[in-house]
């Protein structure tokens, strides 16, 4: 504890390992000359074939997306890179470093940040042959020569087989809702596919999608009745808080005009249902098909299970598949809803729900309201009340939340997210990032933004909102994966007065006409609404379905390890031939491309080698 007079003050704690880890933005001192500039940097690309520790800076870093490494990897320092490059070129047999010529592009921050990207391409002759590319991050140093900052290495092909990034229509949507010329299962068969893919929202099916395009056989099982349905089964309201550019599946842009700029829940079902028929991924879903349990057998490395299929008219057939690979692509956040308990239950006379049971407010006109929780789904709820016409609405406010414009979101993602550049492109250069320079840079961008409107976040404090307007967004997606508010106009009612808040003391019991609080208040409400998230994560679907021994083998999902790369998600890990899709529209957009990838080499008797050197140890 440091001390400050007579205040003990605690120190300060991260809430992620990206705050610890070695990295900081660049200086720059060069002039951006275009085709002379391209010409200077190129000798940078040449040295990648003998790479020295002089031509890195002192703070350098490289992240590898499966290209050399076999999984997700980052390391810091020309130590380290040194280390892990000589031995991963060597054991890969890297050759033929090129310049994407025109792919020089200056890349300025304000100020004197900034920084020279560059790309290039190369291939892995060790089996598995495959194709690769690079990103080179080059800065001008006090010496005149160009350092490299950052190297990121991303597989892209496997030599020989289909394009991942590439699937042929072969058909235009149907204008019916139901799904053509899809194969049924047979109760009395017993199924073999080389992957099961569990779950059917936008990360299973493009999973599927990247599996198909490498010839791999599969099939996508889905809890619901149709496509779409685990967004059409969301409250009434349910939308994209990103844009629509940013909303799109694999192989196309899902989403063109004339769709609206907040993808809802109705636009997003029947995107998915268009995306389906054209590609013929929807002869590949088996729908109304729950996986309810699992084996794995070590020794003939398959999963055996038993799958649940409701019929039309409501009998349960038992299903059963033989499969060398799972796919969990069942939700990132949890399944089981957080609905907090509270004394008096019993004795309140007004209607309690949990936001997954919540379908719209329509039928609460002249009620009064509480939406406990202040993250997108309470705001969410809070505004359909507004336009239901309730007399009197309360969001009641546990813990500080960040607010997040949307505009200001919308002016970085637009820059790569937009109808002039390839969606895959864009999310090469998206995630291909390392977390803790993207969380640099995107907190240099938003809290530059925020700092030049204050009274935005003025007016929410004096509502009563405990507002942090300088928030860490990554932390928010790569750790809690959720729990901010992107505004996209709540935040307005808000300030109008149109939502009240109640953040100075948390919720102790029912009353028979509302909820009482620690500092004696009671706020009176016929609904009471609580938006407070769910537990769990996929490694808890998976101890549901294959029990404690598949589960204790297996990774969690999501959260960050000591490198600041994700846990479990896209990669191989403890349990064999189990991987896990999702998190937010990019990461289960693009990532699974990898996880298909990993499966079609190891099919065909040549799985990535994975690099297991040093780590970086846990702070």
């Amino acid at each position: 504890m440091g001390e400050v007079g007579e205040i003990a003050i605690a120190p300060y704690a991260p809430r992620s390992i990206l705050e610890t880890l070695p990295c900081q933005l660049p200086k720059s001192q060069f002039e951006a000359t275009g085709g002379d500039l391209e010409a200077e940097v190129s000798s940078s690309i040449r040295c990648l074939s003998n790479l020295q520790s002089t031509d890195l800076l002192s703070d350098s870093i490289w992240r590898d997306l499966f290209a050399l490494t076999g999984t997700t990897r980052t390391f810091y320092s020309p130590e380290s890179i040194i280390s892990a490059w000589t031995t991963t070129c060597s054991q890969r047999r890297v050759s033929e470093f090129s310049i994407i010529k025109g792919s020089t592009i200056p890349i300025r921050l304000g100020g004197d940040t900034g920084w020279v990207n560059v790309a290039f391409t190369f291939s892995c002759q060790s089996i598995p042959v495959t194709q690769c590319r690079g990103i080179l991050s080059l800065v001008l140093d006090n010496d005149g020569q160009w350092k490299i900052w950052l190297i990121r290495t991303i597989l892209e092909q496997l030599e020989g087989c289909n394009d991942v990034d590439q699937l042929e229509p072969v058909r235009q949507p149907s204008s019916t809702h139901e799904t053509q010329n899809r194969t049924e299962p047979n109760a009395a068969s017993n199924h073999h596919f080389d992957c099961v893919v569990v779950g059917c929202g936008q990360a299973g099916l493009s999973a599927g999608g990247r599996l198909q395009a490498l010839g791999i056989s599969y099939v996508v099982l889905d809890k619901h009745e149709k496509i779409g349905d685990n967004w059409m089964t969301r409250y009434d309201s349910a939308r994209l808080h990103t844009s629509r550019e940013y909303g799109h599946l694999p192989f196309d842009r899902t989403f063109p005009l004339p769709y609206q700029e907040f993808l809802t829940k109705y636009d997003l079902a029947r995107g998915y249902k268009d995306w389906v028929e054209k590609f013929g991924i929807d002869k590949h879903i088996w729908f109304s098909s729950t996986l309810q349990s699992g084996t794995w057998n070590e020794e003939r490395r398959q999963y055996a299970l038993e799958v649940r299929q409701k019929q039309p008219d409501g009998v349960n057939n038992s299903i059963m598949i033989t499969c060398r690979y799972v796919i969990m692509a069942t939700g990132g956040g949890g399944q089981i809803p957080i609905t907090p308990t509270y004394p008096g239950r019993d004795i309140f006379q007004g209607t309690v729900l949990h936001s997954s049971e919540y379908k719209s407010a329509a039928g609460w006109r002249g009620k009064t309201g509480i939406v406990v929780g202040t993250a997108n789904t309470a705001h969410d709820v809070a505004e359909d009340m507004v336009e239901a016409d309730m007399s009197a609405i309360t969001m009641v406010q546990r813990t500080q939340t960040y607010v997040l414009p949307y505009e200001y979101f919308k002016t970085i993602s637009d820059r790569s997210y937009n109808a002039d550049v390839p969606t895959v492109d864009a999310d090469r250069d998206q995630y291909s990032m390392p977390h803790v320079l993207g969380r640099l840079m995107s907190r240099r961008a938003l809290h530059a933004a925020a700092s030049k409107e204050p009274e935005r976040f003025d007016a929410l404090e004096r509502a009563g909102f405990r507002v942090e307007r300088y928030g860490d967004i990554m932390w928010h997606i790569l750790v809690k994966l959720g729990g901010h508010y992107m505004d996209v106009g709540c935040s307005d009612k808000i300030a109008k007065g149109l939502i009240k808040m109640k953040s100075d003391a948390l919720p102790t019991h029912y009353t028979r006409t509302g909820l009482a609080f620690s500092d004696g208040s009671e706020i009176p409400a016929d609904v009471i609404v609580f938006c407070t998230g769910f537990i769990g994560n996929m490694r808890t679907d998976v101890a549901q379905i294959f029990g404690e021994q598949v589960a204790s083998r297996a990774d969690d999902f999501w959260g960050l390890d000591e490198e600041g790369e994700l846990n479990g998600a896209f990669k191989r890990h403890g349990q064999p031939d189990l991987f896990y899709v999702g998190g937010t529209v990019g990461h289960g957009r693009y990532l699974p491309r990898f996880v298909a990838l990993q499966i079609k080499a190891d099919i065909d008797g040549t799985p990535l080698p994975i690099y297991d050197g040093e780590r970086r140890q846990k702070i």
